[in-house]
């Protein structure tokens, strides 16, 4: 190994060990994800920096990693305060947390990552139903993250519509599930974590994600064709999901610490995620030999024309499903926003730190900490 890695790994593992020791409270941690992925490497690797930072040394964490607490376990390692702050996907719980899950299922729809994020912000922290089905959960919320476009990521060429037809393809939710059966895919909802050997033991053909998770998961190792084409971002993220027990225990300073250290790393995480590491995987792909396909004008104008049903498609399933009765409203509350960041993240080209910033004036400068949560 190079010295320069090594010096690398010394300095992370010097900044875990830093935030483990020496704090009045060291919070365990869980990003879910394996350690390429951004919601390791990025994500829970800045909060872990920027906590201390934020409560003047009093709180530290220590990270627990996917072998103890994985994206499926997260909600009982929560419940149960295996871990007190994880990385956590509404989508996976749509039933129970249908408010939160609401704005998810218009993925399809979105298309700059930052605005997302602040836009899922926003949209959660201000809506009461959503804190209330949290409450009941025991859960707190501090903010959100989205990756890049999503693509067909596969093992046998997609040149048109009709190539899609028959194909078995990872879902990561119930609006790329829509979007596979309205072209004739079959949807196949597998855990990210298990996509790899899904698809090396041809149970699927591939999967619609981020071109990121051909470094994240080692699919650059068993693809063989990327799609260009917009599928929406993944957007119905809870990143820091906080145990309800752990918030009560925990000043009002030391809370309105832990949302600043979180809206800092989700910022730097949908940076990574949405911007930096997609472009390492298309070089990635160039290398491994992947085909890598720009979809025809013909081929993007169908699946436009079906993103434009999405909203009436989430109020219907909301309202039907679920018993939301004001779904519409609320979608058109989440389509308000998401214009409004998108010109923020244009205005400040999606810089990370200046989007924190504007995320934090906007939403969390806004909070209660002596009852947010509570």
């Amino acid at each position: 190994m190079k010295l320069s890695k090594l010096a690398g790994l010394t300095i992370a593992a010097s900044v875990l060990a830093f935030s483990a020791a020496a704090q009045d409270r060291v919070l365990r941690i869980a990003p879910a994800a394996p350690p390429a992925h951004p919601a390791n490497g990025v994500l829970y690797t800045n909060f872990a920096q920027y906590l201390p930072e934020e409560s003047e040394g009093r709180l530290g964490t220590t990270m627990l990693g996917p072998e103890v607490v994985n994206l499926g376990q997260m909600k009982d390692a929560l419940q149960s305060q295996v871990a007190e702050v994880g990385n956590f996907l509404p989508l996976y719980f749509p039933a129970e947390l249908p408010y939160m899950a609401l704005a998810g299922e218009l993925s399809l729809t979105s298309g700059n990552s930052q605005a997302a994020a602040a836009a899922m912000t926003q949209f959660i922290v201000e809506c009461e139903p959503c804190q209330q089905e949290l409450h009941d959960f025991g859960f707190v919320y501090l903010g959100s993250g989205a990756s890049d476009v999503y693509e067909i990521l596969s093992t046998r060429p997609v040149h048109s519509i009709a190539d899609l037809e028959g194909m078995r393809l990872r879902s990561g939710g119930s609006p790329w599930a829509r979007f596979a059966e309205h072209f004739g895919a079959v949807p196949a909802q597998i855990s990210v974590n298990d996509t790899f050997e899904a698809i090396s033991q041809g149970v699927v053909d591939g999967s619609m994600a981020s071109i990121a998770d051909l470094i994240s998961f080692r699919l650059v190792d068993v693809i063989t064709h990327v799609t260009f084409v917009p599928l929406g971002l993944y957007q119905a993220t809870s990143n820091f999901m906080t145990s309800g027990l752990t918030w009560e225990s925990l000043s009002v300073e030391d809370r309105a610490a832990m949302a600043r250290a979180a809206n800092r790393a989700n910022a730097d995480f949908t940076d990574r995620w949405g911007r930096s590491m997609p472009e390492e995987a298309e070089a990635a792909a160039r290398e491994a030999g992947i085909e890598l396909y720009q979809a025809d004008d013909e081929f993007v104008a169908a699946v436009q024309d079906f993103v434009a049903t999405e909203a009436a498609s989430a109020a219907q399933i909301s309202t039907e499903r679920y018993g939301i009765a004001d779904a519409e409203e609320r979608i058109a509350r989440f389509q308000e926003l998401y214009s409004n960041w998108a010109a923020v993240a244009e205005e400040v080209n999606n810089d990370p730190v200046a989007m924190a910033e504007r995320v934090n004036e906007a939403v969390w400068a806004n909070v209660d900490y002596a009852t947010y949560g509570q």
